[in-house]
């Protein structure tokens, strides 16, 4: 380990222990790339923009690239600065490690109160790598493409009018699938399979399981049931009706308007997430810590 990034939500207490980690690394040789975030609502972008750059603004460094010689990144902030720094490495091989502030979360790796014996454990090699799914999401609008983005939970196409549901119509691998009449619809990964997906009553997948899942949000159609899908499908979806407008969502933080003039691709990344593991807890451990379920070997 000899050059570490650190991304940093804008919180006190966040920045306060930052700063005490980068005296700390400085100690042990170890030269920090730092990056600080601020999360409010989705971002909007109205945007066109050429092949090779997303309409999207990355929240964590505005178009800064991250370092090739960066060791690993260290997300300071919980589940959601994790996400930023998946999307900030892009398809960089950069191992990523999430420490929590505030509530719990799925995919940071330890509290902030065990901060400095977690680091010892890294630095010293004692870790293991989680390699993790991401989807890759395009939107082409009359032969243009506007977004291209990684993913690492969730794609999100939802209406922007309160009262109205919207029309998705919705292909898989070049033929039809159905036309989902609802609030929206959600591509998750397997690790993104306990966020919105799951309050939307779409299944836990573990995270070895190579597909994604489907689920809708308040279908009309009550058979509209979640789907899971292999990793080698390709989606194709696009709004129905011409008089709405829609947003597309990617990790529940920023976000483009749609409508139906918008060709949605989604298929598997070539770029998965590499995650340090420090614990060596195995998944149902972490399910059943995380979801509060009851039951043990014994029950």
């Amino acid at each position: 380990m000899k050059k570490i990034g650190l991304v940093v939500k804008n919180d006190k207490d966040a920045l306060s222990k930052a700063d005490e980690l980068e005296s700390w690394l400085a100690g042990r040789n170890i030269e920090v790339f730092r990056r600080n975030v601020t999360f409010s609502e989705p971002r909007v972008s109205h945007k066109i923009c050429d092949k090779s750059h997303s309409a999207i603004e990355n929240s964590v460094s505005h178009g800064d690239e991250p370092p090739n010689d960066l060791s690993c990144v260290i997300g300071l902030g919980g589940d959601g600065t994790l996400l930023s720094v998946a999307r900030w490495i892009g398809g960089k091989d950069i191992p990523i490690m999430g420490i929590k502030y505030g509530r719990m979360g799925f995919l940071a790796e330890c509290l902030e109160e065990n901060l400095f014996g977690a680091l010892d454990r890294l630095i010293e090699g004692r870790f293991s790598i989680n390699e993790r799914m991401r989807l890759h999401v395009r939107v082409v609008r009359e032969g243009r493409e506007r977004v291209s983005e990684h993913v690492l939970n969730d794609v999100v196409i939802s209406k922007s009018a309160i009262s109205r549901v919207i029309y998705i119509k919705t292909n898989v691998d070049g033929q039809p699938l159905t036309t989902y009449t609802s609030d929206g619809l959600i591509l998750a990964t397997p690790t993104g399979s306990t966020a919105y997906s799951l309050a939307a009553g779409g299944p836990v997948i573990h995270p070895d399981v190579p597909g994604f899942i489907l689920t809708p949000i308040c279908p009309f159609t009550l058979s509209n049931r979640p789907m899971i899908l292999p990793d080698s499908a390709g989606i194709t979806i696009q709004i129905a009706d011409k008089s709405s407008d829609a947003m597309l969502t990617i990790d529940g933080q920023n976000g483009v308007e749609i409508d139906y003039k918008d060709i949605i691709h989604v298929t598997k990344s070539k770029h998965p997430v590499q995650i340090i593991d420090l614990t060596n807890l195995n998944y149902f451990e972490r399910l059943k810590t995380k979801l509060m379920w009851n039951g043990g070997s014994n029950n």
